[in-house]
């Protein structure tokens, strides 16, 4: 019974992270297909349809910027995040942290203590950062 509650719920977690990662991911020029690929290996798979619509909204608030190359056999709309895209990747990382260990903290506090919150790797821009 409880499946259909943690599947839309899953959906509704990736949905908010997707904007963070695809901040993070366009620190470094990127057409679309690439990053619809890249997102996917790294256990984010976003369609075109999800995806694109956020490019443009990203865009729209001056956190990235787009632009084609017309050099090869096909046109590519290449992203890029700029300086106020940067600034607000790290923003949302400090707050991601600070909700995963919150998270973590309820979570433990709610098992008495046992900090069993299933997988146990870093949340994005921990130690390493976000790439």
């Amino acid at each position: 019974m409880a499946e259909p509650f943690q599947a839309r719920t899953e959906t509704e977690l990736r949905r908010g992270v997707l904007q963070v990662a695809v901040l993070a991911l366009l620190r470094r020029k990127t057409y679309g297909y690439d990053l619809l690929r890249v997102l996917a290996e790294h256990g984010l798979a976003t369609e075109e349809g999800t995806l694109y619509p956020v490019l443009r909204r990203l865009e729209q608030e001056g956190l990235l910027v787009a632009s084609w190359d017309t050099s090869g056999n096909r046109p590519r709309k290449y992203y890029e995040s700029t300086d106020t895209g940067r600034a607000a990747l790290q923003a949302l990382l400090s707050a991601w942290n600070r909700v995963d260990e919150a998270l973590r903290s309820a979570c433990g506090a709610t098992h008495g203590g046992d900090s069993d919150t299933g997988d146990e790797r870093s949340a994005p821009g921990r130690e390493s950062g976000a790439s």
